[in-house]
């Protein structure tokens, strides 16, 4: 009998929905202005880098697929790649909507003033023409378009261009298209001109050259100027070599990165057709590679726009709380050696991290230092302390994953420098990311293994650390570490294959064993005990995981799903999910960790890690889930997860056409963010108390 299908979402249709939550956030009347403005930033960056890598393997595997029909991906057809690029445009017309009713309107409100079309004044003018002049003319490099010439032109990946129409004063009957580079690689996309009252104007770099272009071409007439913009594909297609030095491989491909095939191009819509035409032969487009848009793009340089009001609309800084017993600890390492202790971040400074590393660095008593890194600060810390601890003559062994995209030069430089340093570097396995986030530190020690580790939901890195939401934990578990230090051995000799029985490592047994924790629920259940599973994810996308979620709920087991991201799982589809909630919560942390909780009749389990459901994190990557041991974490985890299902303002639910729905409006506002970061300063004042209280002790 062939197996019923289960229903799934598209997977790139539901990151589309995910992102327009984001743009949704950028309409809210409680969110600060400045903070809808870079809500506006992050849906553009999202979008360009959809463009850049997941939509431009799309339209290749499209191609491929057209002459091998054997190729399946996820229902793959030209409806698919129609359907993304009409949900594109609805919410690229949805943003043109928010910024010029909401944006704009709210910053005049407040004197801060972007230049649209307005005459400047006589000293807005001169302070244009002297930035123009003195920093802008350097970097501009005109190009004439021959319409006889097809891929006359190249445009670099990303970089904005005016494509302009001139007409020769002394012949009118001479008409020629130019190219125009925009610098906003070289310099700010906003600056500031000069008013001479209390007012702000900045003016986009786009139109101080537009204005300017007079100057540039005295001889001829501006008959029309269009914005443009190419994304090209900027995936590296290195995950399956298996051969060869990989390092020089990712370094020669980077080069790649930006002279990629073309997979987007955007053009200023009031662009005449016959422009677009020579546009198109010059460049080597295809009609499905074009898409409209407006005046500008690129707005994620937004994330730069000035705010000259600042602090005022912004968010209320929320000053990253102190975890009292690591604070009062003489070592940080002694502390852990006695106790485990977990860190949620950004709630709780990351200072505590860096200390760690600095700390091992400097320990006489500590003899080796293995970690794994996937992305890493520009200006890190983390990695400093580690070329200090290999300087003092310590063994520092580290994992340095160099495909994480969009880091990978990053990673390089940090690296190279490392190794430099006497650090042993251990470079990607060709076929296999590293995405674990975990160290381990190896000690000499009378009243413990000998043995500390690390185990995140996010990265080694303190920028990001401020701006994601994530949990660590520091433990001294004997057999935590144990199994760590196998899979750290395995990832350098690449011989003996770890073990693990308390942690779930995918490649040896994550997949089986969280296939065993929903069964077991499922037991549970016929047995008519109450059973529940909780999630926390970024990504739900493997059907097998998906499947057994189903299987769960028609099992009885009450699910709760908060899945930031893709999520393929159709919640309320009768026969399926009738059991399963799913919710998305976008506030101003970006929600990373990756939770896993199971009732098991009260005995509960809690796990965490850096593992999203996606076939490439359970089936074609390295990751660490770890188990939470020490009861009074289990009730701090427990407490996040019922603070984040009670949000009633920031989270939404996702309906079975992958909708965010909002609830109604509440009488009494949660938001899951702003409770937690609450609740730990309450649990601080709680702890401080209980240490007060305390007898003091006698001799």
């Amino acid at each position: 009998m062939k197996k019923k299908e289960i229903p799934l979402h598209n997977r790139d249709i539901s990151w589309l929905s995910f992102n327009y939550r984001v743009l949704l956030e950028a309409r809210r009347h409680e969110v600060p202005l400045y903070e809808k403005i870079k809500f506006l930033a992050i849906f553009s960056s999202n979008l360009d880098e959809f463009f850049r890598v997941r939509f431009a393997n799309l339209k290749s595997l499209y191609k491929l697929k057209k002459k091998k029909k054997s190729v399946d991906f996820d229902g793959l057809n030209k409806q698919l790649l129609e359907d993304i690029l009409d949900i594109v445009n609805k919410q690229q017309a949805e943003f043109g909507e928010i910024y010029s009713q909401i944006i704009i309107p709210e910053l005049k409100k407040k004197k801060i003033h972007i230049w649209a079309d307005e005459e400047l004044s006589d000293l807005n003018q001169s302070s244009l023409n002297h930035y123009f002049k003195s920093k802008v003319l350097a970097f501009i490099q005109p190009k004439e378009i021959d319409p006889n010439e097809k891929n006359g032109i190249f445009l670099k990946n990303r970089v904005l261009y005016f494509t302009i129409r001139l007409e020769s004063k002394t012949e009118p009957a001479l008409e020629r298209t130019v190219i125009v580079n925009i610098p906003s690689d070289n310099l700010p996309r906003f600056v500031e001109l000069a008013t001479g009252d209390d007012s702000y104007l900045f003016i986009f770099l786009d139109d101080m050259l537009r204005l300017s272009l007079p100057f540039l071409f005295p001889d001829d007439k501006i008959k029309g100027v269009w914005s443009i913009k190419l994304n090209r594909d900027a995936e590296l297609y290195i995950d399956d070599e298996f051969s060869g030095d990989l390092v020089q491989k990712i370094s020669k491909n980077l080069n790649q990165r930006n002279i990629g095939a073309p997979s987007r191009f955007l053009y200023d819509l009031a662009m005449p057709e016959d422009v677009l035409k020579i546009l198109r032969k010059s460049l080597g487009l295809s009609k499905d590679e074009l898409v409209a848009g407006g005046r500008y793009h690129n707005f994620y340089d937004f994330f730069e726009f000035p705010n000259p009001l600042k602090p005022k609309l912004e968010y209320e800084k929320w000053n990253a709380l102190i975890n009292q017993k690591l604070e009062k600890a003489d070592s940080i390492l002694d502390a852990i050696e006695k106790e485990d202790h977990l860190l949620h971040f950004p709630y709780e400074s990351y200072d505590y991290v860096l200390r760690l590393f600095n700390e091992a660095a400097n320990d006489p008593k500590v003899r080796e230092i293995r970690t794994t890194i996937y992305r890493i600060a520009s200006n890190s810390l983390i990695a400093n302390a580690l070329i200090s601890a290999s300087k003092n003559g310590k063994k520092v062994i580290v994992f340095m994953e160099l495909k994480a995209r969009f880091d990978e030069e990053n990673n390089i430089k940090w690296a190279a420098k490392m190794e430099k340093a006497g650090v042993k570097i251990i470079y990607s396995m060709p076929g296999l990311k590293v995405h674990a986030k975990v160290a381990l530190f190896i000690r000499d020690s009378e009243n413990a293994s000998g043995r500390i580790a690390f185990f995140g939901t996010g990265n080694f890195n303190e920028k990001t650390a401020g701006l994601y939401a994530d949990h660590g934990l520091l433990t001294a578990n004997e057999g935590m570490c144990t199994e760590l230090e196998q899979l750290l051995k395995y990832l350098h000799k690449k011989k003996k294959n770890p073990k693990p029985a308390k942690l779930l490592i995918s490649q040896f047994n994550m997949q089986p064993k969280f296939i065993e924790l929903i069964d077991r629920e499922m037991e549970h259940s016929r047995n008519n005990f109450s059973a529940h599973i909780i999630i926390k994810l970024n990504n739900l996308e493997d059907p097998i995981m998906i499947e057994k979620l189903y299987d769960a709920s028609r099992a009885g087991v009450k699910i709760d799903l908060i899945v930031r991201g893709i999520c393929r799982l159709v919640p309320n589809k009768k026969g399926f999910s009738e059991n399963i909630r799913v919710i998305r919560i976008v506030d101003r942390y970006l929600e990373h960790a990756r939770i896993f909780w199971f009732k098991n009749k009260g005995k509960t389990e809690i796990f965490m890690g850096s593992a999203d459901w996606m076939k490439r994190n359970l089936y074609f990557r390295i990751e660490v889930i770890f188990p939470i041991l020490n009861k009074d974490h289990k009730k701090e985890i427990e407490k996040n997860l019922e603070i984040q299902l009670n949000d009633n303002f920031k989270a939404v639910i996702l309906d079975e056409h992958q909708n965010n729905v909002f609830q109604e409006k509440p009488e009494r506002i949660k938001t899951a963010q702003k409770g937690f970061y609450t609740w730990i300063k309450g649990r601080n004042a709680r702890n401080r108390k209980n240490l007060s209280d305390r007898p003091e002790k006698t001799s």
